[in-house]
């Protein structure tokens, strides 16, 4: 089935009792039993409700794995897939990742008893080098946040499962769409859903995607003990942005393309981060790995603080200024003291992540107008 198919129809069959073409709204706690055990496959909407089966069904043939499953967050699912490990395991993650990740592992599951190594996974070496008897996991993004480098996921895979580890990457820049990371030999999918997958800034997600049953039975004990599921109204909203994520998609990588292009030659901006640039270290990398190089730009602007941004917010017209990403409307973000906040300054700074540092998410806005907001607003630094 090809993927403007796919999108439209993974997961969803009209259903049985009325026709309705979606799959209804399962606003229900628990399910009448015809006897103790005996019931129609949902007892528990913790456990399971009928319109979260539906949405688990339709990640996992986007993703082209075996199984999927929703969480409350995409943090929700990175806690679960660190749940697999042990204290006394080692893990290698990415240098340039989401700030959120970042403090999960650091402060949440570093003092419970896991030990973390963030390097540059953009250069298997680097990453080999850093493997330990006790490393049980590699975790990438590609592209990554907010710098946009991409890493190479086949070489990752058979570095990780030569050494006894799971390569686990995190998709949400990307999407199924763009990038299928277990065709290339990874274990274990996530996902931010509340970025692309539901695509329109009203609900908050998290998704994991994978093929081992074993590692999936453990996830799913994991997603029902612990608790932590979405309910059923953001499903049905997540399960409806999924029917036009390959439109969306292909729009979002114009505009980025486009802007990214223009920033390139502005006088105010020193380096722009995009993997559809010619001159992106990683551009043939992204083109062998990902359909489309994505909706994300990040640039540099030449300043010597935040201060200098001061009348460049108010200026905006179309871009908010606003945390998160992949929905419809343009977003610009300082990373800075936003999204990366978390993360030690003089750590920040080494990474790239400075005070001039802007990341957009792209959207699908006509292009000029999204173009023209951005001169406007950079007259005013």
């Amino acid at each position: 089935m090809k993927w403007h198919t796919l999108s439209v129809h993974a997961g969803t069959e009209p259903d049985p009792q009325t026709g309705a073409v979606m799959t209804p709204v399962y606003f229900t706690s628990t399910y009448a039993q015809e006897a103790p055990g005996q019931h129609k496959g949902y007892e528990y909407s913790r456990t399971h409700n009928p319109t979260r089966t539906a949405l688990e069904m339709a990640f996992a043939q986007m993703e082209g794995a075996k199984y999927g499953l929703a969480f409350a967050s995409g943090l929700a699912a990175t806690d679960a897939v660190l749940r697999l490990l042990a204290p006394g395991a080692h893990v290698i993650a990415s240098r340039d990742l989401y700030g959120g990740t970042y403090r999960i592992m650091k402060r949440v599951f570093e003092p419970w008893g896991l030990s973390f190594d963030f390097v540059d996974t953009t250069d298997p070496e680097k990453v080999a080098a850093a493997f330990r008897p006790e490393t049980r996991l590699l975790w990438i993004e590609t592209p990554s946040n907010p710098l946009l480098t991409v890493s190479p996921i086949a070489a990752l895979a058979d570095l990780a499962h030569e050494r006894g580890a799971r390569l686990v990457v995190d998709n949400t820049f990307a999407t199924p769409y763009l990038q299928n990371p277990l065709a290339l030999g990874a274990d274990i999918v996530v996902h931010s859903a509340t970025k692309y997958l539901g695509g329109h800034s009203d609900v908050v997600m998290g998704a994991i995607m994978l093929s081992d049953d074993e590692v999936a039975e453990k996830l799913r004990f994991l997603q029902n003990a612990v608790g932590a599921v979405p309910g059923p109204m953001d499903c049905f909203l997540v399960l409806r942005g999924l029917k036009t994520l390959p439109l969306r998609m292909e729009k979002h990588a114009y505009n980025a393309q486009k802007i990214a292009e223009y920033l390139a030659t502005h006088p105010k901006v020193s380096r722009v981060y995009y993997p559809g640039l010619l001159t992106h270290p990683q551009y043939l990398l992204a083109k062998q790995q990902m359909r489309l190089p994505g909706g994300m730009v990040s640039f540099e602007v030449k300043v010597t603080g935040i201060e200098d941004f001061r009348n460049f917010w108010p200026a905006l017209k179309i871009f908010t200024l606003a945390e998160s990403l992949g929905g419809v409307e343009s977003l610009i973000n300082h990373p800075a003291t936003m999204t990366h906040a978390s993360i030690p300054r003089e750590e920040r700074e080494a990474l790239g992540i400075t005070d001039g540092l802007l990341r957009l998410s792209v959207g699908v806005e006509d292009v000029d107008d999204l173009i023209a907001d951005l001169e406007q607003a950079l007259k005013k630094v």
